[in-house]
């Protein structure tokens, strides 16, 4: 796959819980399978994770039909504690995520790289659902 670093693509949210949980539902294993997905025809049987700099992260991502499926993976280069995390995929696209603590709401920030082969409207798009499927199963959740 190319990659196109020159393309940065941002997707964004306000999420009405606080910065611990946000942190915790974004980077815990047992809670990425519950809301990793674009769609409800797709979901994440497995994730793992070692938020460290220099840790690797996977999560499988595949069609509930079966008819499809990916590895999506990495490692990170930057790890702040409730602020920030950055993370080089597999094709050597980046993405850098900011959690911004609003007191009792987190925003937070995604920008990647965009890649080549889908347009751009449509990796925003997916990526967005993704945002907009944890910003739920966080808020919905105690």
């Amino acid at each position: 796959m190319e990659t196109n670093q020159s393309t940065k693509v941002t997707v964004q949210v306000v999420i009405q819980a606080p910065v611990e949980k946000v942190w915790r539902y974004w980077s815990e294993p047992e809670h990425i399978t519950k809301w990793n997905q674009a769609s409800e025809s797709w979901h994440a049987p497995k994730a793992e994770n070692d938020l460290r700099v220099g840790g690797k992260f996977l999560t499988r991502m595949e069609a509930k039909d079966g008819s499809m499926g990916f590895d999506f993976f990495g490692t990170y280069d930057v790890v702040k504690l409730h602020e920030q995390i950055s993370y080089t995929m597999e094709d050597g696209r980046t993405v850098e995520i900011s959690f911004l603590n609003q007191g009792n709401e987190t925003k937070v920030i995604e920008i990647f790289d965009a890649e080549s082969t889908h347009s751009i409207e449509m990796q925003q798009s997916g990526w967005q659902a993704i945002l907009d499927n944890f910003k739920k199963y966080t808020e919905e959740s105690r």
